[in-house]
């Protein structure tokens, strides 16, 4: 705009629509049609070459909508606005969070290859990569956060397929104990292990969302969403998404085409809807997560707490935290003095705060994430990892931090801690 650089948040309201293409309205239409018609014969197999990649663009030539299974106006809008928050070439939304991890991870591993992932990391993602990547012939090898950069590298030189490393799934923070990984010090080390190509580094930015942590700017190849959460925001939708340069992109797009898991027009419309207020809400969610930390923090009955905001300063958790994100983010994590009883009786007692799983929405939430969310990964490695029984889960809301402290106060009131316990 007269060679403005605008800003994401500003360019959420139009940015990739034109209204005289839709008869002058202010909001991008719900396109809920399969397919799409051509002028001539022509402009169809040009379309086509385009979508399976049997040609490059000609100078301004744009892609031409085909049938919904390929692009949609609705997802194309959509994907053209949520890049610019990553500042990536291309974006590629998808029917749900797993969809574009499990995307990613089939498109980029073969049999026979080793992928490296960081733990913890979410469940879903956690089940598909120790049970299902397996069974395709993919080896997998996992770290923790805890791992020095010369640790790491003698771990994957002496994992057997080192030769074979071919892509990287990082979680940082991780779900849901918010550790987190230095992204630029796992580029560092992938890039010692020369293989054929280049070994792809993909990083689940769920839990950052697009506002506080944007992983390619620190060495990621891709970066990942589950868009249910912050990008939708309302707990109403289920979506995934992929981002980074162009060429990774195209064969992230065309395994989508084939497998069928793009979102539908109408999820696209939401969350278009979603994009315009991502910034205000991601703020106030994580001003509220602040006060609720600091109320957790001296609490009588909390053993330990789990906040980016709370990381010691001067510690090497604080050097990557500021290295890395823009802000401390709306996740917080406490371990409970006790164990499961004490954390049921916590998570029952709860008034305003909602008990179910997922995170980012408008509505605080929590969660037992041992017994939930990560009810699927093998219990001796939770307990390694700290998701103990003791650990809790919040996602914080736009709700009045006050009212918010208010029930986690009383529903800390409810559990009956020992004596021994509180004195420790």
């Amino acid at each position: 705009m007269n060679n403005r650089s605008m800003k994401p948040e500003s360019l959420m309201m139009s940015y990739g629509y034109k209204p005289e293409l839709s008869e002058g309205a202010i909001k991008c239409p719900i396109f809920l049609t399969s397919t799409f018609v051509f002028k001539s014969a022509e402009e169809g197999k040009a379309f086509f070459e385009l979508a399976y990649g049997k040609r490059e663009k000609l100078p301004g030539e744009e892609m031409g909508l085909i049938y919904s299974r390929i692009n949609n106006p609705d997802l194309e809008v959509l994907e053209n606005r949520l890049r610019l928050w990553d500042q990536a070439d291309d974006c590629a939304v998808f029917s749900s969070g797993m969809s574009a991890i499990s995307t990613v991870l089939l498109e980029f591993l073969k049999p026979g290859d080793l992928l490296l992932f960081s733990s913890p990391t979410y469940g879903g993602t956690d089940h598909f990569i120790n049970h299902f990547l397996p069974k395709i012939g993919v080896h997998t090898l996992g770290f923790t956060s805890e791992m020095t950069e010369d640790e790491l590298y003698e771990t994957i030189a002496n994992s057997g397929h080192a030769d074979r490393l071919t892509h990287v799934h990082l979680e940082t923070p991780a779900n849901p104990t918010n550790a987190l990984i230095d992204i630029e010090m796992i580029r560092r080390v992938v890039d010692r292990f020369k293989t054929e190509e280049k070994v792809i580094v993909a990083v689940d930015n769920t839990y950052m969302g697009p506002l506080w942590q944007h992983p390619l700017k620190h060495g990621a190849d891709l970066v990942m969403y589950s868009a249910t959460k912050y990008i939708g925001g309302h707990s109403d939708l289920i979506a995934g998404a992929v981002l980074g340069n162009a060429e990774l992109m195209v064969r992230v797009k065309t395994l989508r085409t084939f497998l069928g898991n793009m979102a539908s027009p109408h999820t696209g419309w939401m969350l278009l809807r979603s994009l315009e207020t991502l910034k205000i809400r991601m703020e106030a969610m994580q001003a509220n997560a602040i006060q609720v930390a600091n109320f957790l923090k001296d609490h009588k009955k909390v053993a330990q707490i789990k906040y980016l905001g709370l990381i010691q300063e001067g510690t090497r958790n604080y050097e990557i935290y500021k290295k890395q994100c823009s802000g401390p983010g709306a996740m917080v994590s406490f371990c409970i003095k006790g164990g499961e009883k004490e954390a049921f009786k916590f998570l029952n007692s709860l008034k305003l705060v909602k008990l179910a799983v997922s995170l980012g929405g408008t509505e605080s939430l929590a969660e037992h994430p041992k017994s939930m969310t990560h009810a699927g990964v093998d219990e001796q490695h939770l307990e390694n990892i700290g998701v103990t029984d003791a650990l809790v889960r919040l996602s914080i809301g736009v709700e009045n931090y006050e009212d918010l402290i208010w029930d986690v106060s009383q529903a800390l009131d409810q559990v009956a801690v020992n004596e021994h316990a509180m004195a420790e």
